[in-house]
């Protein structure tokens, strides 16, 4: 007797590929952010240029994406997808064979934008493909995906300055640039159905997704645990360096960072199922809150891995609740929109912080760095508890 067939069975497949190309290109943005970072600082550049650096990963995916999400919207991910991989592909080749700190800039612009279009258009595709009621689950599994690459990208760029060069790294994330678009260009998302009936699209202002209170306190929470993720990359090459850390121990406190959102996205459906997203994202405020103001204090590898790895605990369970209620909240046929206005919002904020903590760091030192982006995330935690307060007296 033959096995029924399932919807969620036959798109497995279609959503595995997706994950896959998430993941391989992700790997290439985590190894190209430390190398750009480690490489800035070879050339003796100072925390604010090494702010501006980081800043410029942000910048355009800060103005393009919520057109990009309205061209998903309309067309399908695939060609996003694809045209992604090859803006990246051309940044990390720049950075591998120009040796100069203009070639930086150059290239944190184009890697920056190519991964943006892969981060919206994928992150659109699973919450069509997944169905309502498995959508956290379907998150979880990109997530682990992006746990998985966030580990690998900053160990490899690690170890390949130490054992080779520079360049020799970015030609590695060129590498996967390159094998992201193979596998984008496969035939499980060719004809990949990602669009919305037309009857159900609606269009309107970005404004209008905005002016929803409850989407407004999602893009909050979702944009203080990004900003609390962006500036730890930013933040933990600088001070390894100035506590005389080589190249391959600062990829080793990033990895465990990576290690630790592997280990809380693997336990997250068992956690979902004891507590509600809003009590899961509060507690990801209050943890991340306490693991900056301990950071400045931690000057040993092992210490620092040890505070990396309970930040990653804290910031990796928010991703997938964060996203779970915002494709809840989003109006029929502006989830590529909804999910590219929280991008961009982002992405204000990842240009914004690097310059005025690196300025911070400039005038202050590193202490005021940790400290503020502390009492930042904090602001978040009553936000987040009074909507925990109230799911959790609806059930």
């Amino acid at each position: 007797m033959p096995l029924p067939s399932f919807p969620i069975v036959r798109r497995l497949s279609p959503l595995l590929s997706l994950i896959t190309v998430a993941v391989t290109a992700h790997v290439a943005l985590g190894a190209a952010r430390v190398t750009t970072s480690l490489y800035a600082l070879s050339m003796q550049a100072s925390a604010f240029t090494v702010g501006t650096l980081v800043a410029l990963f942000a910048v355009f995916p800060m103005l393009l994406a919520v057109p990009m999400g309205r061209v998903i919207d309309r067309s399908g991910v695939r060609k996003p997808l694809m045209w992604g991989c090859l803006v990246a592909s051309a940044g990390v080749a720049v950075a591998a064979s120009v040796k100069a700190l203009a070639a930086l800039y150059i290239a944190a612009i184009l890697v920056g934008t190519g991964f943006m279009a892969i981060f919206i258009a994928t992150q659109h595709a699973v919450g069509l493909l997944v169905p309502p009621d498995q959508r956290a689950a379907g998150f979880s599994k990109l997530s682990v995906g992006f746990s998985v690459s966030a580990f690998v990208g900053p160990l490899m760029a690690g170890f390949t300055i130490d054992h080779a060069s520079h360049s020799a790294a970015f030609i590695a994330c060129g590498a996967f640039t390159l094998l992201a678009f193979v596998l984008a260009n496969g035939r499980n998302l060719r004809d990949l159905p990602v669009q919305p009936p037309a009857t159900e699209r609606r269009h309107g202002s970005p404004l209008q997704l905005l002016r929803d209170r409850d989407l407004r306190a999602v893009y909050l929470v979702g944009i203080l645990l990004a900003a609390a993720w962006d500036l730890f990359t930013f933040v933990t090459p600088i001070r390894g360096t100035q506590l005389g850390f080589s190249a391959s121990t600062i990829g080793m406190i990033l990895a465990s960072f990576s290690a630790a959102t592997f280990v809380v996205r693997i336990a997250m459906p068992g956690i979902a199922r004891r507590y509600r997203e809003w009590q899961i994202l509060t507690g990801a405020l209050a943890a991340a809150t306490l693991c900056y103001g301990l950071l400045p204090f931690m000057e040993q590898p092992w210490t620092m891995a040890l505070a990396a790895a309970g930040l990653g605990l804290a910031l990796g369970s928010g991703q997938p609740n964060v996203l779970a209620l915002l494709h809840g909240g989003a109006p029929a046929g502006r989830g590529a929109e909804a999910i590219a206005i929280r991008a961009s919002i982002g992405n204000l904020s990842a240009v914004a912080l690097p310059l005025a903590f690196g300025a911070a760091g400039a005038a202050l030192g590193l202490f005021a760095v940790f400290w503020g982006l502390g009492a930042v995330i904090a602001c978040g935690i009553p936000v987040a508890a009074r909507r925990a307060l109230r799911t959790s007296n609806s059930k």
